[in-house]
């Protein structure tokens, strides 16, 4: 009778973990990229964004925020006010690695939302946010001036992370 009860109870404990994990998702998953420099890459531009593309030369010589987003994700569109609320806050540089989508549609995403990004790149194999260790759309980094990555936050900004986000900014940029 044990034996027979085995297999549920080892069920019913994974269901418990899958439970707790999914009511507490981590935006801190561990990044090997955090204090290295980013990667290598270099991106076409998305085509009548108005905006040019996007290359690891772009990160350097000021800080920058690298924001990759499609527009099939429903939480990059939930996550884009915020990212316009930070260009407004801060002045930063904000760059947006475009992955895998159809150029019409993300035309129409920026179209309709805004386009806060001063350059974006169309990863149209995925292969950039592969290298950048992109788990899913969308994706934050903060790198600094010398093209270093300082911060990741995995999934869409909220106001918490929006408020952390342009304080590590304003740090980096020397309190301004």
């Amino acid at each position: 009778m044990l034996l027979a009860a085995l297999p549920l109870v080892a069920l019913l404990g994974l269901v418990g973990v899958f439970a707790v994990t999914l009511r507490n998702p981590s935006t801190d998953l561990p990044s090997v990229l955090v204090n290295k420099p980013a990667p290598e890459f270099l991106l076409p531009p998305l085509e009548q964004s108005g905006v040019p593309g996007l290359g690891r030369t772009d990160l350097i010589g000021q800080v920058s925020v690298v924001n990759v987003f499609a527009s099939w994700c429903i939480p990059c569109r939930d996550e884009h006010p915020l990212l316009v609320e930070l260009k407004t806050r801060t002045g930063v540089k904000l760059l947006g690695i475009n992955l895998k989508d159809e150029q019409a549609n993300a035309i129409a995403f920026l179209d309709e939302l805004g386009n806060p990004y001063d350059a974006i790149g169309a990863d149209r194999n995925g292969r950039a946010s592969i290298d950048w260790g992109v788990y899913g759309v969308p994706e934050t980094f903060l790198v600094n001036g010398d093209g270093v990555v300082l911060l990741r936050h995995v999934g869409p900004l909220d106001r918490t992370s929006l408020d952390d986000l342009v304080s590590a900014i304003r740090a980096e940029q020397g309190g301004s």
